[in-house]
């Protein structure tokens, strides 16, 4: 025989997981009432959105996405990381002008392609941000591709080894391009 005890435990908690699931179910009522209401919401300064990309190059190259598909398709997919839409608030100073100032007056569900120069990216090319440093002056052994940092934080990449002398650019690796972005808004909230 069951302790009463147990089964009115068993109750209760059944009881309160029933109210559990109604509470959420009006939850999401609510909350789908207020997407139905934002979809014609324009984007603006100071609204926190979320965003679907692909970011090329002129040529064409994808760089980077949020989106799966995409990723594979370009060749870049990286199973450590998480594709899903880009969040973030308009005119906070989190993307690069060209991109924060492009989703402005976009809806929910509408497409755009943005093409932004360098000026409104990561900036022109600056030579003097490449140094070429005698091999000697580092413990290590550099390597093409090897990411270094200042101890003011400044941080750059081994693009040229030579027998005495390496060359290190501390540019953005997307300085002096100009980038293409297709993106769709997938939420707006304010």
């Amino acid at each position: 025989m069951i302790p009463e005890i147990l089964i009115q435990s068993v109750l209760t908690l059944f009881l309160s997981a029933r109210l559990s699931n109604m509470f959420s179910f009006v939850l999401l009522i609510f909350m789908t009432e207020d997407i139905i209401k934002d979809s014609s919401k324009k984007v603006d300064n100071g609204d926190t959105i979320s965003v679907d990309y692909v970011g090329k190059l002129e040529d064409g190259t994808v760089f980077d996405t949020s989106v799966k598909e995409a990723a594979v398709e370009a060749g870049i997919y990286n199973q450590m990381r998480d594709y899903e839409p880009l969040t973030f608030t308009v005119g906070a100073g989190q993307m690069i002008k060209g991109f924060d100032e492009g989703v402005v007056g976009m809806k929910v569900g509408e497409e755009k392609t943005l093409k932004i120069p360098p000026d409104e990216a990561y900036g022109e090319y600056i030579q003097e941000l490449s140094r070429e440093l005698p091999v000697e002056a580092v413990n290590f052994a550099p390597e093409v591709g090897m990411q270094l940092a200042t101890e003011t934080g400044l941080s750059g990449f081994v693009t040229e080894v030579g027998e005495k002398t390496f060359i290190v650019d501390f540019n953005h690796e997307l300085a002096g391009k100009t980038l293409i972005f297709d993106i769709k808004i997938v939420s707006v909230e304010e």
